[in-house]
């Protein structure tokens, strides 16, 4: 695929899904080509029951320096949300339901931020430059930004960075809880698939259950969230990993699940 519209690349590792941003030669600006692709890569890791971690990445040396906005003017005066047959790569609407791990480094801007947030832990090199610029450019982020800078940093933090358009760098995004841990630079994506090597070695079920829990606490409530917990937990017991968990207990072994 050229430059011109990039694309995504995937690799399976094993249970777990390495979903690339490229399009290197123009710092990975987010094109729709490359919006519909990943939307299927992270379809594909939600639906295939062999895939239990996603890991999100950028080719090159930077993550993304945003929307290519002059690819996305036409798009964005009709409205760009999906109809819900796959997942929405920012979690707004149908979430992936496997965990996400994203490794971001260099030029992290708009929608590289929004893409990170969407997912569930976020790795930073320390060469990161964030910067949510939306208003710079006459426009607002809607790709969850508004939203998850509110819930993560909390309102101050939120409105210092969403209403100055400033630029801050990783230890910044870390204090504010945007990002989960900071490596040197070349590091980032090493670090992430540790995780999500240590995220598969646990049940794929329980895995999935305990993010749904969080997201319903989320979404609908502590009430909704509360009520959720029994059943989803009696569901779990009738799994063979259950059994396969209080086994390996028993015979002080490593488990190994199957995700049934």
């Amino acid at each position: 695929m050229s430059s011109e519209e990039g694309s995504i690349s995937t690799e399976i590792r094993g249970h777990i899904l390495v979903i690339g941003l490229n399009r290197p030669e123009k710092y990975n600006g987010y094109t729709p080509t490359m919006a519909k692709q990943l939307a299927a890569a992270f379809t594909q890791l939600d639906e295939d029951e062999n895939l239990w971690v996603g890991v999100l990445f950028g080719h090159g040396d930077h993550f993304t320096a945003g929307l290519d906005l002059p690819k996305w003017t036409g798009s964005m005066e009709q409205g760009v949300s999906g109809d819900g047959s796959q997942i929405d790569v920012v979690g707004l609407g149908r979430a992936c339901r496997k965990p996400i791990i994203t490794a971001v480094h260099g030029i992290t801007f708009t929608v590289g931020i929004e893409l990170a947030l969407g997912g569930d832990i976020v790795i930073a090199a320390d060469n990161c430059r964030f910067s949510q610029l939306e208003p710079k450019r006459g426009i607002m982020a809607t790709g969850g930004a508004t939203i998850r800078f509110v819930e993560r940093g909390g309102w101050g933090n939120a409105m210092y960075h969403l209403l100055t358009s400033d630029e801050f760098d990783a230890e910044e995004a870390k204090r504010i809880g945007l990002v989960q841990e900071i490596v040197p630079v070349g590091r980032q994506l090493d670090r992430a698939i540790e995780l999500a090597e240590v995220i598969a070695t646990g049940a794929p079920l329980a895995v999935q259950a305990t993010k749904a829990s969080s997201r319903r606490f989320v979404e609908e409530g502590f009430d909704a969230a509360v009520a959720a917990l029994e059943p989803t937990q009696k569901a779990l017991f009738l799994s063979e990993d259950v059994k396969e968990g209080v086994q390996s207990f028993v015979e002080r072994r490593d488990a190994k699940f199957q995700g049934r």
